[in-house]
C-alpha cells in the first residue's frame, strides 16, 4: 500500500483532520501539501499546459481544519508556479462552477461532506467535472512519490466568488418563473433555510432575498466547524425534524435543508412532511422531463416500487437503477447520453441529485433552485409540489440493515453471499428476481403478507452488505427480513446481529 492510499474514499480524499479520542491527524500538512502539488501535476498533463499557465481555485466549508488545510494546499499550488484564487468559503459546487466561469483548469474543495467535525477532506474538479476514483488512486500516488515539480514562484490571489455564483441562481430563478415582478418574483412566499452551520447560508441571504422570498425564520446559517445544533446532512433524522419543525412553526411555503458543503439539498412542504428520498428523486425527474416522455432516468439500486411506477406508468419515461454511490449515476447518464440515449437526470436516494442542463453536476442549490421554480409555476395553477406525486405509491415500511463481513477478503466473499442468495431466490417459490438489478440482488415479493422487496448489495467502501428493504403491508419488512434470514443464517463470515430484532 502506497503511502497514501488509505485516505481514498471513492472519488474524494477524506482523513481524520483534528486530533480526536487519541486518534492522530491524518490530514497532516505534509500530506496536503504532497497530494495538491499532485493535482497541479494532473492538471497540466491532463491539459497540455505547463503549471505556470494554469489557474487552480481553492475554496472550503465551515469546518475547523478548513484554513490549516487551505494555507498547505495554497502553498503548494504556488510552489508548483501555478495561480491560486482564494475563495475561502465556498460550496463544493459552486468549485466546479468556477472551472466554467473563471476558465480555472483545476479546482479544489475542502470538505469531508456531512461527516464529523474532525475529519475534511479534498475533492477535485476539472472542466470535465469531478475527479473518478483511477483519478484519486493516480493523485495519491504521484503525492507519495514526490512526482511535482514545486521548485516554482507561482502566485496566491483571493477571489470572492460566491456572490457571482448567486448571481447565477438568481437568474435561474427569475428567467425560470418570468413573472410580472421580474426582479422579484419570489414575492408573497415564506421559504426558511436551515444551513446545519455549513456553507449553505448564502442561498437565503443571496439567492432568495433578493428576489422578494420572507425567510425569517431560516436557521443555522452561520458557518459553525462544530456544527452545534445537528449534522447538517438531508439524511439525518434529527437535522429533517429540525427544518420540518420550523418550517411549520414559521408557517413557511417550502422548507430548506442543505449538507455541510451544499452537494446535496431536501426540502419540507407547508405541512412540514419531507421531500425527501424517493419523492425528492420523483420530484427532480418530473422537472428534468419537462413533460416529455420516453426519457430515461438514472437512480441507484435502492428507489422503491412506488418511484419505479411513478416514472414508467405516470410520466411515460423509462426507469435505469444502477449501482449507488453518486459518481456511478452520473457516469452511466453521461454514458447513456452519449450512446444517444436522452437521459437528462441522474441521482440517488442519499440526495445526490445531477442534472444534464447544469453539467451533470450534483448541486444541492441548484436542485432547490428549479424546486422553487415549480412550486412558484405550480401555485399559479392552484397546486403544490405535492400535486406531482400525490399519485405515487408510497412504502407502507422501510429497513436498512447492515451485516459485517468477517473475511479478509471481503469484497470476494460479499460476492459469493450474493450469488447465493440469487441461487437461493431462484430455487424458492413467491421470490421474483428483479429484471433491472446491476448492483448486487434484488429480490421481489407479492404475497399478502410480504408485499416488497430487497436490495443486498456490497458497500461502496467497507466490508459491509447493507440490506434495504421495503414492504407495502404492516408487518411486511419483518417478513422478508426472516426470509433473508433463512438463506444467510449459515454463513459463518457473516456478523448477523441486526437480524436480532426481527428474530425476537
Amino acid at each position: 500500500m502506497g503511502k497514501y492510499d488509505y485516505l481514498k474514499s471513492g472519488t474524494d480524499v477524506r482523513g481524520i483532520a483534528v486530533e480526536h479520542e487519541g486518534k492522530p491527524v491524518e490530514l497532516t500538512d505534509e500530506a496536503v501539501y504532497d497530494i495538491a502539488a499532485a493535482f497541479v501535476a494532473f492538471v497540466a498533463e491532463k491539459t497540455g499546459k505547463q503549471a505556470e499557465q494554469l489557474t487552480i481555485t481553492v475554496g472550503h466549508d465551515s469546518r475547523i481544519s478548513a484554513e490549516r488545510i487551505a494555507a498547505s494546499v495554497l502553498r503548494a499550488i504556488q510552489n508548483c508556479g501555478a495561480r491560486a484564487l482564494y475563495f475561502d468559503l465556498a460550496s463544493t459546487p459552486a468549485m466546479f462552477m468556477s472551472t466554467v466561469e473563471l476558465g480555472a483548469q483545476g479546482a479544489i474543495q475542502i470538505t469531508a461532506s456531512h461527516h464529523p467535525y474532525f475529519r475534511n477532506g479534498l475533492k477535485f474538479f476539472t472542466r470535465e467535472g469531478g475527479a473518478e476514483g483511477s483519478d484519486i488512486v493516480r493523485i495519491l500516488a504521484d503525492a507519495a512519490a514526490k512526482n511535482y515539480d514545486d521548485g516554482k514562484n507561482g502566485s496566491v490571489e483571493n477571489y470572492d466568488f460566491m456572490p457571482r455564483y448567486a448571481e447565477i441562481l438568481r437568474d435561474i430563478i427569475k428567467q425560470g418563473v418570468n413573472a410580472a415582478d421580474y426582479e422579484h418574483p419570489l414575492k408573497g412566499k415564506k421559504i426558511i433555510v436551515d444551513a446545519g452551520n455549513g456553507v449553505g447560508g448564502f442561498y437565503a441571504g443571496e439567492v432568495l432575498a433578493p428576489l422578494g422570498a420572507d425567510t425569517e425564520g431560516s436557521q443555522f446559517l452561520e458557518p459553525d466547524g462544530m456544527f452545534p445544533n445537528h449534522i447538517p446532512n438531508p439524511e439525518n433524522e434529527e437535522a429533517m425534524r429540525s427544518i420540518c419543525e420550523a418550517t411549520v412553526r414559521h408557517h413557511a411555503d417550502l422548507g430548506i435543508i442543505f449538507d455541510t458543503d451544499v452537494d446535496r439539498g431536501g426540502a419540507v412542504d407547508a405541512n412540514g412532511e419531507e421531500l425527501n428520498k424517493n419523492n425528492l428523486l420523483a420530484i427532480a425527474a418530473y422537472i428534468a422531463a419537462g413533460g416529455e416522455k420516453g426519457k430515461t432516468i438514472v437512480t441507484d439500486s435502492i428507489t422503491s416500487d412506488g418511484f419505479k411506477q411513478f416514472i414508467e406508468e405516470d410520466m411515460g419515461c423509462i426507469h435505469h437503477r444502477f449501482v449507488r454511490g453518486y459518481k456511478n449515476v452520473i457516469n452511466e447518464a453521461i454514458r447513456l447520453n452519449r450512446e444517444g440515449i436522452d437521459t437528462p437526470l441522474a441521482g440517488e436516494t442519499a440526495g445526490h441529485i445531477a442534472f444534464r442542463e447544469n453539467y451533470f453536476l450534483d448541486d444541492g442549490a441548484y436542485l432547490i433552485t428549479r424546486i422553487v421554480i415549480e412550486m412558484m409555476l405550480l401555485s399559479q395553477q392552484g397546486k403544490t409540489l405535492n400535486s406531482i406525486i400525490e399519485n405515487m405509491r408510497q412504502p407502507q415500511e422501510a429497513a436498512e440493515l447492515r451485516m459485517d463481513i468477517l473475511k479478509p477478503d471481503f469484497k470476494a466473499y460479499g460476492q459469493a453471499v450474493i450469488d447465493s442468495v440469487e441461487a437461493y431466490a431462484a430455487a424458492h417459490e413467491g421470490w421474483l428476481l428483479a429484471d433491472d438489478s446491476r448492483e448486487g440482488v434484488r429480490v421481489n415479493f407479492a404475497g399478502a403478507e410480504d408485499d416488497g422487496w430487497f436490495v443486498l448489495r456490497l458497500s461502496v467502501h467497507d466490508p459491509v452488505l447493507p440490506l434495504n428493504v421495503e414492504s407495502n403491508v404492516e408487518g411486511g419488512v419483518k417478513n422478508i427480513v426472516l426470509h433473508l434470514y433463512e438463506a444467510l443464517k449459515d454463513f459463518e463470515g457473516l456478523e448477523l446481529s441486526a437480524f436480532e430484532p426481527y428474530l425476537g
